[in-house]
C-alpha cells in the first residue's frame, strides 16, 4: 500500500473525507499516479448538482428520486435575475421575506457564480435517518 492511500484511508477512518470523496481519491491514485512524489491531478469543475432521496413511505411504499440539475442553469438563472428591475427586485425581496427566507436579489451577482460554482466541488451532504427510513444526498458531480 503506498503512502498516498494510507492517508486517503485514514482521513475515511477519521471521518474527515466520506467514503465517495476516499474512492474518488484512491481511483485518481490508481489512474495518475507514477511514483511517490506523483502530483494530485486536477479536478475537473463540477457540472451538475446532483440530489438523490430514497425513502419507504409507510402507505405508498418506496420512494427514489433522483434530480441532476446542471450548473449552467444556476448560471443562466443568475443572469436573468440581474436583469430584474430595482422595483420588481424588492418586491420579491418582501415576498420572500414573508415567507420565512431573508434573501435578497440584488445581493446575487454573476460575477461570484464561478466561485460558488468551485466550492460547490467540495459539497457532500448525506443524511441517513434510520427511524424514518429515509436516504437524502446532495453532492456536486
Amino acid at each position: 500500500m503506498t503512502e498516498a492511500r494510507r492517508q486517503v484511508l485514514e482521513m475515511l477512518a477519521a471521518g474527515r473525507i466520506s467514503a465517495d470523496e476516499a474512492d474518488r481519491l484512491i481511483g485518481a491514485l490508481q489512474g495518475g499516479e507514477s511514483g511517490a512524489h506523483a502530483a494530485a491531478p486536477a479536478q475537473a469543475a463540477p457540472k451538475y448538482l446532483r440530489v438523490i432521496v430514497d425513502a419507504n413511505e409507510k402507505d405508498d411504499g418506496p420512494v427514489h428520486i433522483n434530480v441532476r440539475v446542471p450548473l449552467m442553469l444556476l448560471r443562466a438563472g443568475v443572469r436573468l435575475a440581474s436583469l430584474i428591475p430595482g422595483p420588481a427586485q424588492a418586491q420579491v425581496n418582501k415576498a420572500l421575506r414573508e415567507q420565512g427566507i431573508n434573501f435578497d436579489l440584488s445581493q446575487i451577482k454573476p460575477e461570484n457564480i464561478n466561485e460558488i460554482i468551485d466550492q460547490l466541488r467540495d459539497l457532500t451532504i448525506d443524511i441517513d435517518q434510520k427511524s424514518d427510513d429515509v436516504k437524502i444526498k446532495i453532492f456536486a458531480e
